[in-house]
């Protein structure tokens, strides 16, 4: 612990995306944990798959802190969930100094940011794959691009030989930077992907057999008392008022279709008072009837389009529910509240009808980045004029969108975003996913 009783930490980090910095997360949490500590993992950005990776590692849920979308008083409420633990991990996002060109409420959404709010030393993942000294030149200018962020050392992934090791180590040396680690190229050491990155912890197959798999694969090749040992951390922000409750009694799907919901709303929630009724669309269970709002998170209901096609009582329920009560989705629940979903091989679904909206995957198109919604018209738990921050990370396109709009949304510099939301009477959806309320 620090002198300040806020646990140490570190930032795993990388130069870019897929470096294999998620294999090193699972492996190092899982290993500290059967080392008896307290591991609480961190995911920097806006990223709604890692953390319920990082929970099956760890054991302890993983929460998101991001400094576009959250302002001092949500990401010190966040970082505070860190009391009582040995020492925190976190995982970044892309490369470690990626973010957007215009200031959020905390930052511009680097990973390098979150750790220098925190206080805690990077952890660089460098794929050495076809280059050997020449390795340590990306090391070193990551090392030298801030000089009040400290890169604790290496590990050097995708090794091919113990010649290419010592060549490597070699630049590494010279350039002054340790080497905690050096994991040699190894295939079956990869996680499922499909188009949004990787697949849900809840889909893999075997995931616990994986995640032991590379906690003994670190456990071999990096050296895990000097990665403790580079720990370190300060007192993160002020806490503030995490975020408010929606509803006293939310109804919410949660299976393989609906999963993408951020920790820290969820655990916020519930912390001030609220009852999260979990129900299964694509087990056809409809939303309990005593609930004030139901709730449909994101997920992949174009992978289900079928079965949540057929569901009826699921349908029946929200329809009824509507009548009197909110209903909200978030980009798959939002679609899945429209009237047709058409999938990748262009067979139309029907969806539930509540919404006039068409959405297909025929006509893949990415549609990636922050949002700032400024809504014209309420929904749940947010009044006409609330300025909301959130994410958006999808590839349908939409077909027709005949309702009202129920925001204006903008993207991290400022440019007007097509996707609006939409509201019918009292149901609402968004293809952003919330993260925060601007100054809440």
């Amino acid at each position: 612990m620090t002198d300040r009783g806020w646990p140490p930490g570190l930032m795993i980090s990388a130069p870019a995306s897929g470096t294999g910095k998620t294999t090193v997360m699972l492996g190092l949490l899982r290993a500290l944990t059967d080392d008896r500590l307290t591991v609480q993992p961190f995911k920097s950005g806006p990223d709604y798959i890692d953390p319920a990776f990082h929970r099956a590692a760890s054991g302890r849920a993983s929460f998101n802190l991001d400094n576009w979308a959250m302002g001092e008083g949500l990401f010190g409420a966040i970082a505070a969930r860190a009391a009582g633990a040995d020492i925190c991990v976190a995982e970044g996002s892309m490369g470690l100094f990626d973010g957007v060109a215009s200031r959020g409420l905390g930052g511009f959404g680097s990973s390098a940011e979150t750790a220098r709010a925190m206080g805690w030393p990077v952890v660089l993942v460098i794929d050495v794959s076809g280059q050997a000294q020449s390795a340590a030149a990306t090391a070193l200018g990551f090392a030298r691009y801030a000089a009040d962020l400290t890169i604790a050392g290496v590990i050097l992934n995708r090794v091919a030989s113990p010649r290419h090791e010592r060549l490597v180590r070699l630049g590494m040396e010279q350039a002054g930077l340790p080497v905690l680690g050096a994991l040699p190229r190894r295939g079956d050491l990869t996680l499922p992907e499909r188009h949004l990155g990787l697949i849900q912890a809840v889909e893999h197959p075997d995931l616990e057999t994986a995640i032991a798999k590379y906690a003994a694969f670190l456990r071999q090749h990096v050296d895990l008392s000097a990665i403790i040992a580079a720990a370190r951390g300060s007192q993160p922000p002020q806490a503030g008022r995490g975020p408010r409750p929606p509803a006293q009694r939310i109804a919410l799907a949660r299976d393989a279709a609906f999963s993408f919901t951020y920790p820290h709303l969820l655990e916020g929630w519930h912390e001030a008072g609220a009852e999260i009724l979990p129900f299964s669309p694509l087990a056809d269970e409809a939303p309990d009837a005593g609930a004030d709002l139901v709730w449909l998170p994101g997920g992949y209901p174009e992978l289900h389009a079928g079965r949540l096609a057929a569901a009826s009582r699921f349908h029946a329920g929200l329809r009824q529910h509507a009548v009197t009560r909110p209903v909200h989705g978030e980009c798959g629940g939002y679609m899945v509240l429209g009237q047709t979903l058409v999938d990748s091989q262009g067979v139309a679904h029907p969806m539930a009808g509540l919404l006039g909206l068409v959405t297909s995957y025929q006509q893949r198109r990415l549609h990636l980045g922050y949002r700032r919604a400024v809504l014209s018209s309420g929904m749940p738990g947010h009044p006409v004029g609330a300025v909301l921050r959130g994410h958006e990370f999808h590839y349908s396109t939409i077909l027709e969108q005949p309702d009202s709009a129920l925001a204006a949304v903008f993207d991290a510099d400022g440019s007007p975003v097509a996707e609006t939301g939409s509201r019918r009477g009292n149901v609402t959806g968004t293809f952003f996913h919330l993260i925060a309320t601007e100054g809440g």
